[in-house]
């Protein structure tokens, strides 16, 4: 019954996809709680259908008859009733939140896994801010639905239906109203719940907006105060939280009308059983505790369609808050890499970073990022990259790990095409430093275990002094066991740039991407950290992207890039005489003639 049940809830939806589906796969860990649960709720509800029964003999025989001995053993029977019922209920509840608890539980590991298997595209094209509103409140929307369901839509329905046969073995032509007011009043539950089903669809879509808006302002506050536009922040989001709050209003409105309706229906059918009680009681055929059940199975029946009208609600937005979990499970990243064993660089290839003719284009943009790539990088070499802002430098080493894939082209590692590395292989040869200085909460040790779990405290020391970061972790009192706060904010921006790049060194990769990952540090320590790098032992291919022409003028090959596209290559000196776009970038920082 319970499947069935799940499954008419289901039915309901435009998609294919039953809730029935979603989350039958979480509740199979927990199926003795989800047939518990429903059950005691049935018992509860059945003791509940003899408490009317009992209050009409009361009525009829206890005190129609002065009998105080019938009467309390009658008031003993409810209270053993009373108990049961409650013992049931507690059950119930304990059964019913564990599996929706562990339902839910299930359902948030599974979206977190899935989301860290996403590819940047897949990622880029959700957004950050509905990953998180998925996460967090539409699984606890699901969450609180199934513990509702699991609870209540069997007991409802059982009560309504039950308290109809009761009627029908009190008397027949009063439990014809019964009959007719049932289906009215289920008639005006499920259809406020086909109205507000793509309503609530809506208030989450626009809560993601509101999240959005409020987790771009308070990682961009210092900007947005630098800029002064607080106001016109302030304007954007009240506007944004006004068309939540309209759509929530408008939606509440639409659900208010359920315990109106269904208490006018209600009170009209118990004025047909009072008025055809009287009737009946007058001609002889009906007794007064009689009519009194009969209002009490009515009132019950209130009770229960209030309850499951809220339960249909609830359910609603938990029906809406699946489909937007089921969605993102069904993103599926756009890369596929091949399964095998880890690859060994070779040791005699020349060539460790090869572009041939390589396009990339976003998904849904309008033009290339990065158009006809080509060149090559050998085993040693320091690569920079340059280019005005939006020219695709980002783009170009992020072909590289594999991030995106080329549009067109290829793009080889060690002689291998990219799209054939196994992804930990490939990810294990590569150390990446993002523009963004990105520390994780813990320790400054656990952050650079990143880069190897099983670095010693040399290797961990090593990797400080050559990105320079050694001095200042030195001079905390913790050392390497100085605990990093979320986002690392008890570092300064070069501190954390500094930690970020020893975190790449510490896992010795034979290819190292620093994108703009300097741009905090000041000449003096930028110029030591190149340094240190050209000192390391070994073949490492080292890419440096960076704006300052500084940085680059003694790498072994600078790519130039204009608006995607490599408009120059060669040393320092090679760029200077033959490409123009070079040599205004290197004149804008310097002046003419080479001097500071």
């Amino acid at each position: 019954m319970l499947l069935l049940s799940v499954s008419f809830l289901g039915s309901s939806r435009k998609k294919g996809k039953t809730i029935l589906k979603e989350i039958r796969v979480y509740l199979k860990k927990y199926k003795k709680e989800s047939i518990l649960a429903p059950l005691f709720k049935m018992l509860e509800a059945l003791f509940n259908l003899f408490v009317p029964v009992i209050m009409a003999s009361v009525i009829n025989t206890g005190i129609g008859n002065r009998e105080t001995g019938y009467i309390l053993r009658s008031c003993g029977l409810l209270a053993v009733l009373a108990l049961i019922s409650l013992g049931c209920s507690v059950v119930a509840q304990y059964y019913a939140a564990r599996a929706a608890v562990g339902c839910a539980t299930g359902m948030r590991h599974d979206l977190f896994h899935h989301i860290q298997s996403l590819d940047f595209a897949a990622m880029d094209q959700t957004g950050a801010s509905t990953l998180i509103t998925r996460m967090t409140s539409d699984v606890n929307q699901v969450q609180n639905g199934v513990n509702l369901f699991l609870r209540l839509f069997l007991r409802s329905p059982f009560i309504v239906l039950g308290s109809v046969v009761m009627a029908f073995t009190i008397n027949i032509k009063a439990a014809v109203i019964f009959v007719i007011a049932v289906p009215i009043l289920a008639a005006i539950v499920f259809g406020i719940m086909f109205w507000t089903m793509p309503l609530y669809k809506k208030v989450q879509s626009r809560l993601d907006t509101v999240l959005g808006i409020t987790r771009e302002n308070l990682s961009g506050v210092r900007v947005i105060r630098a800029f002064n536009k607080q106001q016109a922040e302030v304007k954007q989001f009240e506007e944004a939280n006004s068309r939540l709050t309209d759509t929530q209003l408008h939606v509440g409105n639409i659900s208010a009308l359920m315990n109106p309706l269904t208490y006018l229906v209600v009170n009209l059918a118990v004025i047909a059983v009072l008025n055809t009680g009287a009737v009946q009681i007058n001609a002889g055929s009906l007794l007064a505790g009689d009519v009194i059940a009969l209002i009490s199975y009515m009132a019950q029946i209130l009770i229960e369609l209030v309850k499951l009208a809220n339960l249909i609600i609830q359910i609603s937005r938990a029906i809406a808050c699946s489909d937007r979990v089921q969605a993102v499970l069904d993103l599926k990243p756009g890369m596929r890499f091949p399964e095998g064993p880890a690859v060994n660089v070779p040791a005699k290839c020349g060539a460790a970073v090869c572009f041939d003719h390589v396009c990339l284009k976003y998904a849904g943009a309008g033009a290339e990022s990065l158009t006809n790539l080509s060149f090559c990088a050998k085993r040693g070499q320091t690569i920079g990259v340059i280019g005005g802002t939006g020219s695709g430098k980002s783009s170009l080493v992020n072909l590289i790990p594999r991030f995106y894939d080329a549009t067109s082209g290829t793009v080889s590692i060690f002689g291998r095409p990219v799209q054939e590395w196994p992804k930990k292989a490939l990810r294990r040869s590569i150390g990446t430093v993002m523009q963004k200085a990105q520390l994780f909460s813990g320790t400054v040790r656990s952050n650079l275990l990143w880069g190897n779990e099983e670095a010693t405290d040399r290797d961990l020391w090593d990797a400080l002094e050559t990105a320079q970061a050694a001095d200042f972790v030195r001079a905390k009192p913790k050392g390497l066991d100085e605990p990093v706060e979320q986002g690392g904010r008890n570092f300064s921006g070069g501190q954390k740039q500094r930690l970020t790049i020893a975190r790449a060194l510490v896992k010795r990769p034979d290819i190292l991407i620093l994108d703009d990952s300097s741009s905090a540090l000041d000449f003096a320590t930028d110029a030591a950290l190149r340094r240190a790098l050209a000192a390391l032992p070994g073949s490492m291919t080292v890419f440096i992207v960076s704006q300052r022409a500084s940085s680059l003028q003694h790498a072994d090959q600078i790519l130039v890039l204009d608006d995607g596209q490599l408009v120059g290559c060669g040393s320092h000196a090679e760029l200077l005489k033959s490409c123009k776009v070079y040599r205004e970038i290197y004149e804008s920082q310097f002046k003419k003639g080479g001097e500071c």
